[in-house]
Formats: C-alpha cells, structure tokens, sequence
C-alpha cells in the first residue's frame, strides 16, 4: 500500500523581501500535527518537484498549546500549530489535500513563518499587566480571593499572548495604534487581583488613551479564533463600563 501523503503550500521569505511559495509532499503519520510535518520537511528539505531548498523556519517552544510561539496562519485562519492536528477526528485534512501555510500578517516578518511580536509585549508593558510587589523579601501568604472572582479570573488567566486574537481582528494593523483585545481583557483580570486593584486607575487610563477600548470595532472575531476560548468580547464589554465610569466620575478619586 502506497504511502499516504499530505501537501505543505508554505509562503516563505525574509524581512520585507519578496514572498514566494514553496510546495512540500509530507508522510502522514497518526497523530501527525503541522509541528510534526515541518519537522519532516526539515529532515529533508526537498519540494514536491524535487528541487533541494532551505529548511522551513518556524517558532515552537512548548508543543503543548501553552507557550503561544507556533501561531502561524493555517488554511486561512490563525492557530496554534502544534494543536492543529493534520488527521483524526479533529484533522484539516485527509490524504492527497494541500494544507496552506503562512506567517502572521499583522507582525513584521523575520523569516518563513517566524514574526516579531514586540508590539504585543509592548502592549503589556503599557496596560501593566503584572502584579506589583513591595520588594523580593518574605511577604508571607497572599491576598484570598474568592471562589466567585476565581472563576472570572481563571479563564482570562489562560492568555498566553500567542497573537489568534490581533491575526483576527481587522481594527489591529500598521494604520492603527489598537492594542488589542488580549491587552484589554489583562486589564480586567490584573484590577479584580486584590494587590493588582492598587493600580487599577494607571491600568482603566492606559486603555482610555490613543489605541485603546474605544478603538474596537466589536467585529468579534477575536473570541471566535482564541485557542483558549477566552471571553474576549466579554472583557471588552465589562472594560467599557469600567473607562466610562472613571471619565465620568474619576475626578472624585484624584
């Protein structure tokens, strides 16, 4: 019995240079993802016209859905490539198909399907999106919260900043200074922690400036393609709540 093959269409390039297409023929093995197969493209380098070229390069770091460095844009839609599963019940392709590859859109590209996603770091650092603590000394047991705030919180604690949710969202781009939706729902999660609330004022202010909340456009697709199933929008909603009772009534505070 023949081997049973898939076909990889990469768009490869550097930089700002010239994009250019590259087709690969894969072994398909069970359990096989698009990590395995670029990993069998980069034991032989070789197109499906049997012309040698460069190994494929590509982010991954965990290979278990948690880093968020393997987003790449498969078959048209933003994923994790090393959840996407290329047969099973949750396949995206049964033998003999093409599988479309190419890197994130929305992020300057190094090469292949590597990007620089500095802008969303960047983003974090804005929002503050971390817990402030009073020096690295024994501070002893931290802050209860309660069981009905865990459950809000949990989810949203689930953003491993992998970019699904930017890829997806038309607002997010070189003409805009959006931030995104990953960065607004941060904001609600790190001002409902107990030590997080002591700079929820610096926190609701950087999401009410230039490129903040006022700049979604409420499309939606951010919650449709976040591999974390994150309530986005959700966030999104209860954050414009919050910025329109601080313009309102923030004066109060200062």
């Amino acid at each position: 019995m023949a081997q049973e093959t898939v076909t990889l269409k990469i768009k490869r390039g550097a930089g700002t240079g010239e994009s250019t297409w590259e087709e690969f023929s894969v072994p398909l093995s069970p359990n096989a993802n698009v990590i395995s197969c670029l990993m069998e493209i980069r034991k032989n380098p070789v197109t499906k016209g049997g012309q040698s070229t460069t190994p494929v390069s590509w982010d991954s770091c965990c290979l278990e859905e948690v880093c968020g460095a393997c987003t790449m844009v498969i078959n048209g839609r933003a994923r994790q490539a090393c959840s996407t599963m290329i047969n099973g019940p949750h396949g995206i392709a049964k033998s003999g198909e093409t599988i479309t590859i190419e890197p994130m859109t929305k992020f300057p590209r190094v090469r292949d399907l590597v990007v620089d996603r500095s802008k969303m770091f960047d983003a974090l650092k804005r929002v503050k999106a971390w817990i402030q603590i009073d020096g690295s000394h024994e501070l002893g047991a931290g802050p209860r919260v309660s069981p009905k705030d865990q459950e809000i919180m949990y989810p949203l604690s689930r953003c491993m900043t992998c970019g699904c949710c930017v890829e997806s969202c038309p607002n997010y781009n070189d003409h805009s200074p959006f931030i995104g939706p990953f960065a607004i729902s941060l904001v609600r999660m790190y001002n409902m922690h107990p030590s997080g609330k002591m700079h929820a004022g610096e926190r609701l202010d950087s999401i009410m400036s230039e490129g903040g909340i006022a700049d979604c456009g409420k499309a939606q697709n951010c919650v449709k393609v976040c591999p974390k199933a994150i309530p986005l929008t959700e966030s999104i909603a209860v954050m414009g709540r919050e910025t329109l009772k601080r313009a309102l009534f923030g004066w109060l505070l200062k």
